[in-house]
């Protein structure tokens, strides 16, 4: 537990600095993409440039670094988001959508960081579930658009989170060389995250409470 509590005080530091508004969620100033190019840039960028999502993507990557089934968690994942951004820009509207996703964050980064082997269906049912809502918000971006930039922004998504993730996995087999989950780089990334998400929950509790 004092382990847990150290990184957790290391990743929160390392949060506070992406905590700001000006690193906003949609891609092109919030514009609604309009040609297969922009859609599939911007589906590039979603992920990216919203932390609590690259925070999650990092976490999936950390944790399928250890598990046989690397290659379908992480498409189980993906496919979750897909299916979430289309049922969302279908009408779909979920309460507390950024809160649930920043508290996906904090879940994630706390398996991670324990350091206890999970089995793989309990990741896949994370994974599943948490990639949802996140697709429920990558649909917020692109809402209106017509269905080329639409289709491309969903490839540009799917594929940019599937290169996170895996490129997370190969850093920490290959480079990092680690053997479990209680190596230390692991568990440091696992912190950083969790702090990102704890930053994000912290501002989505002040947002509902002042309103």
């Amino acid at each position: 537990m004092v382990k847990i509590k150290n990184l957790i005080v290391l990743g929160i530091p390392s949060a506070t600095l992406f905590a700001n508004p000006v690193f906003a969620h949609h891609p092109m100033g919030g514009q609604v993409p309009v040609t297969f190019w922009q859609g599939l840039l911007s589906g590039f960028g979603h992920p990216v440039i919203g932390f609590d999502h690259l925070a999650f993507i990092i976490l999936v990557g950390i944790a399928v670094a250890f598990c046989s089934l690397r290659k379908i968690l992480t498409i189980t994942f993906i496919t979750a988001t897909v299916t979430g951004c289309i049922v969302s820009t279908n009408g779909l509207m979920l309460p507390f959508l950024e809160a649930t996703i920043a508290s996906s964050v904090v879940l994630a980064g706390i398996l991670v960081v324990s350091g206890h082997k999970y089995n793989t269906k309990i990741f896949a049912a994370i994974f599943a579930i948490a990639g949802f809502f996140h697709g429920c918000a990558y649909g917020a971006a692109i809402l209106g658009a017509e269905t080329s930039p639409f289709l491309s922004y969903l490839i540009g998504f799917a594929v940019i989170q599937y290169c996170i993730a895996m490129g997370t996995s190969w850093l920490i087999l290959t480079v990092w060389k680690a053997k479990h989950t209680q190596e230390i780089q692991p568990r440091i990334g696992g912190a950083i995250a969790l702090g990102v998400g704890l930053v994000f929950l912290i501002e989505q509790i002040e947002s509902l409470i002042l309103k």
